[in-house]
């Protein structure tokens, strides 16, 4: 690790702790004890208010009230944060008018230097969901849904919650516990424990209209939620073997729910285990276009004999 990286993650593990000690630092970074002090100095040097302790089991804390001094960045960091920018725009991620804000303290961290090479990065990168006639950084061309940043914000507090849907048939509310917020195909969705029916469902944030906490008197333990869950869990009707290829497609999406079990060290060859409802249409047309992506590098253990036809009548189509 070279010298100015390692300074800056001392700096950034001083300012988490209330005390420290040369010894610990040794440890924690592999370094000698010259070193350590070497590097203590020229932190303090920098600005850093550090006071030293006296003693047997001395050390050293961050004086209180005191203003710490600017965050660095090295050339490879900076890079990593402004494509970590580029490669989530246009994603509808919660935050996102954060962005410009962001950006410009970035920026303003950053050399001359550094910014001519951002400036050469943003004209040579294009990532999904980048208009090339326009790849302006602080681009905001399609923010999230408004309810999506106040459930997460909810999330941090508490896990059980009461949200209103609009639904077809009128306005609904559910006693949820959410088991998880995720994003498939471009669309926000609640994975939760509805504590009424006791039962998994999914709902799509962009029928949220409102959230709150649920009370707490109604509650199950999440333990319990756990252990009716496990008791309800489907059983896998779709087992297939799949190779490299299909490792490769999978990569590139799969639904959030199903899952791969490496069989090898080398990750070339994989178990794939899900359930498919074959009495929903939408999810029985959904699986059967992701099987048909996933290529021919599978092998079939188990397949509903729906999806099997589906496939059959599929191939009919393209290969009469």
């Amino acid at each position: 690790m070279k010298k100015v990286e390692r300074i800056n993650i001392i700096m950034r593990y001083i300012n988490n702790r209330a005390h420290f000690t040369i010894s610990e630092l040794m440890q924690e970074f592999n370094i000698s004890r010259s070193t350590a002090i070497r590097d203590i100095r020229e932190i303090e040097a920098m600005g850093m208010p550090l006071v030293a302790e006296v003693g047997r089991d001395g050390g050293y804390f961050v004086m209180h009230n005191s203003v710490l001094p600017e965050v660095r960045f090295t050339d490879n960091e900076v890079k990593a944060l402004f494509i970590a920018f580029m490669a989530t725009r246009n994603q509808q991620l919660p935050y996102l008018t954060s962005r410009q804000s962001l950006a410009e303290k970035l920026l303003g961290l950053i050399s001359k230097n550094q910014q001519d090479d951002l400036v050469l990065l943003n004209q040579i990168l294009l990532f999904e969901g980048t208009n090339p006639n326009n790849p302006d950084l602080l681009e905001l061309s399609d923010l999230p849904h408004p309810m999506l940043e106040k459930l997460i914000q909810i999330l941090l507090l508490d896990n059980y919650l009461q949200i209103t849907m609009n639904e077809e048939d009128g306005v609904k509310t559910y006693p949820i516990y959410l088991l998880h917020l995720y994003k498939e195909k471009s669309v926000w969705m609640i994975e939760g424990f509805n504590l009424k029916e006791e039962r998994k469902q999914i709902f799509p944030v962009d029928n949220l209209t409102d959230v709150i906490v649920y009370p707490s008197k109604k509650r199950l333990s999440r333990k319990k939620i756990l252990e009716k869950l496990r008791h309800q869990e489907e059983v896998f009707n779709l087992v297939l073997e799949i190779g490299p290829k299909a490792i490769s497609q999978y990569k590139k999406y799969h639904p959030f729910k199903v899952s791969i079990s490496y069989t090898n060290p080398y990750q070339t060859t994989a178990i794939l285990k899900t359930f498919i409802n074959v009495n929903k249409t939408e999810d029985l047309i959904e699986f059967t276009n992701w099987l048909l992506f996933l290529g021919t590098d599978i092998k079939i253990r188990e397949m509903p004999e729906e999806v099997l036809e589906l496939i059959k009548e599929r191939y009919c189509l393209f290969f009469p």
